[in-house]
């Protein structure tokens, strides 16, 4: 089974499902309160690609995995952190925003750093490691940009269907990533075992430094509590499903290896994740 085929079709779901919890006013908020907004931004978009350069370095890690790990850091998590923020009692409000903004800014910052990123993979391991921006940006503006904005548009014509369908999708969004999950682990059982040592560190090391790093972003913005929790979650928790995606998708790597550490990722991220949410609940 080519997992591409599964893998496709979830992340256009969960990117339609996405569309649907947010409003237009969620891309204004920026206006409103810029200092979370900024901040968040810039754990996603700047501190968590340059955690991945860095600790992709330090684990000399192979040009594979190092290109694997820099593209799940440029993937912005996805509506299941608002999920997580509002379950840790965090600023809901801000966290669809974060989501919204990533999502569509990212979609122009994510060939540009994996463009650098196979340069240097490629440099140092002196092979040939080819990038189709082009049909990067395609892919990445039919099956998330588009989505979004069906289910953007049809929270706003049609608000009553749009709740029974986002009822509905978001029961199958989780097991729809752990099916995707379940079918990578299966195909590449023998590699993901091999590599789970050293690769499964730099990915918690990396989850536990940008959680970490939102932490210290927040209080120099002396950003409250609820807004700390947000950020936390939303820089430490990245769209796995989509740099799946982009992984193994034939238009662009189509290599399965790169998208091994977002599978790690995906694993290590929820029970952190869950972790800290269970910790903070209690406060």
């Amino acid at each position: 089974m080519n997992a591409v085929w599964i893998v496709l079709p979830i992340l256009t779901l969960l990117m339609f499902e996405l569309g649907l919890t947010l409003e237009i006013k969620d891309f204004k908020l920026f206006r409103q309160r810029p200092y979370p907004v900024f901040a968040g931004l810039i754990g996603q978009i700047i501190l968590l690609p340059i955690l991945a350069f860095a600790l992709g370095y330090l684990f000399h890690l192979e040009p594979l995995f190092f290109i694997g790990l820099v593209l799940i850091a440029c993937s912005p998590g996805g509506s299941s952190s608002n999920i997580f923020s509002m379950i840790a009692k965090g600023d809901v409000a801000l966290s669809v925003s974060l989501t919204a903004l990533s999502s569509i800014i990212t979609l122009f910052t994510i060939p540009v750093i994996m463009e650098f990123a196979t340069q240097i993979a490629g440099d140092n391991s002196g092979i040939t490691i080819h990038l189709p921006v082009g049909s990067l940006i395609i892919q990445n503006l039919l099956l998330m940009l588009l989505p979004i904005a069906i289910g953007v548009l049809t929270k706003r014509f049609c608000p009553k269907a749009a709740e029974r369908i986002h009822k509905v999708l978001s029961k199958v969004a989780f097991p729809a990533l752990i099916l995707l999950a379940t079918v990578f682990f299966i195909q590449h059982h023998e590699t993901i075992a091999a590599q789970i040592g050293r690769l499964g560190l730099c990915i918690t090391l990396m989850i536990l430094l940008a959680m970490g790093g939102g932490y210290l972003i927040s209080r120099l913005m002396k950003l409250n509590r609820k807004e700390q929790r947000t950020l936390i979650i939303e820089i430490g928790m990245q769209n796995a499903a989509q740099s799946i995606a982009i992984a193994s998708s034939p238009f662009i790597f189509n290599n399965d290896i790169i998208a091994i550490p977002a599978i790690i990722y995906a694993l290590m991220m929820n029970i952190i994740l869950l972790v800290y949410v269970g910790i903070v609940k209690r406060k």
